[in-house]
């Protein structure tokens, strides 16, 4: 896994049509696998996500890598005709422009498909078919409509998630999509259109919800209002005002557990087992805060470990830079800025054998491989 020629996806061209999050997503999931992804600008400053600030500051860093960069003006015919002979070779195609954008460019699956049949096409958008599929949809706005938000926040108050979920889940998925296909086309000879929905992400993150309101009848509270399956699955402080989550999730963990604390109010026949547990959460919890609130969090955490029970400090996104397991196990990647400062970047979360995958290429400037990849396309082909 060293070279790039011993990826799995190593020989793979992928041409990205994409900004934000969605797309790039699936483009970064294929590209740190090995394909060569080609990633389509409009002419100047390029990608506007480059661009972006606030909470869309990291969005171009965090999903750019191993990816190059070609500028293309879809306005001008000449130049919209190179792009066609481009992706005349090329095996995937992703975009996540609104419904139709591509379409109105010549760009559309039929006919590209037309010109490559074996062009796999992954258009990445809000809805898939049926009602909605026109609408323009966002993180935030699947969020709400599933209930995930719902789920999330505070009863009553609902909340969307701390990341872009579904954007990154959604891309995941057209990932996947695409690599079915190709998988597929070896046995047909032929491509096909994939999507991947953004609201039907969220339905699906939200699916373990509807089947519990279908076994039980009743609609489940928000995960913020503290009805956990578990008796001990909480948030505690330790002395010394460190916050730590410990969870309990087994009748021999909770052996452990008491055990390890020595304290007889915890054999109480109310706490006997894991029903019970989580039926009396209301007296459990604050009795379970006063034994581990007289002890520091390095010995909490040592008692956890030594149980073989589940635990996390509770830590902010920065503090994953200095996170001892990422650094020891390649888990975060350098990467040099477009100022040129360096940063790092958590890998994919995969692992082939002992190795993980890397940084083969950093961000690439606004049409820095224009005429390397422009240059390949035969000029002179005549056109399907």
């Amino acid at each position: 896994m060293t070279t790039a020629e011993s990826l799995p996806l190593a020989g793979i061209r992928v041409v990205e049509f994409s900004h934000m999050v969605m797309g790039p997503t699936c483009g970064l999931v294929l590209a740190d696998l090995g394909a060569e992804v080609i990633k389509v600008e409009p002419p100047g400053k390029g990608d506007r996500t480059r661009y972006l600030t606030s909470a869309g500051t990291g969005f171009f860093a965090a999903f750019s890598r191993n990816k190059k960069s070609v500028q293309v003006d879809l306005e001008n015919p000449e130049e919209l005709e190179a792009l066609r002979r481009l992706i005349d070779g090329a095996d995937v195609l992703i975009e996540n422009f609104r419904p139709g954008g591509l379409e109105a460019k010549g760009l559309g699956y039929a006919p590209l498909s037309a010109r490559n049949p074996r062009l796999v096409y992954c258009s990445l958008k809000g809805f898939l078919s049926g009602p909605y599929e026109q609408r323009t949809a966002l993180d935030e706005v699947v969020q709400m409509m599933s209930g995930l938000a719902v789920m999330t926040g505070p009863p009553g108050r609902p909340l969307r998630a701390g990341a872009p979920v579904n954007d990154m889940m959604g891309g995941m998925f057209g990932a996947i999509g695409i690599l079915a296909a190709l998988r597929q086309r070896e046995e047909t000879g032929r491509g096909r259109h994939i999507q991947s929905g953004l609201f039907e992400n969220a339905a699906f993150l939200v699916s373990t919800h509807m089947l519990q309101q279908a076994i039980t009848g009743t609609a489940p509270p928000s995960m913020a209002a503290g009805k956990r399956s578990w008796g001990v699955y909480d948030v505690f402080q330790a002395s010394d005002g460190v916050s730590i989550f410990i969870g309990v999730v087994t009748e021999r963990q909770w052996q452990i557990f008491t055990e390890a604390l020595g304290e007889p109010a915890l054999l109480d026949p109310a706490y006997a087992t894991n029903n019970a547990r989580s039926a009396a959460r209301e007296t459990l919890i604050p009795l379970v805060q006063s034994l581990l609130g007289t002890r520091p969090v390095a010995e909490l955490e040592a008692l956890c470990l030594k149980a073989g029970l589940p635990f996390a400090r509770i830590n902010a996104p920065g503090d994953l830079f200095e996170d001892p397991h990422l650094n020891a196990g390649g888990g975060l990647l350098s990467l040099t800025l477009p100022d040129g400062r360096q940063a790092r970047v958590p890998a994919l979360p995969l692992q082939f054998g002992d190795e993980r995958l890397g940084v083969r290429s950093d961000l690439p400037a606004p049409g820095q491989h224009t005429a390397e990849i422009l240059a390949t396309v035969r000029r002179d082909q005549p056109a399907v």
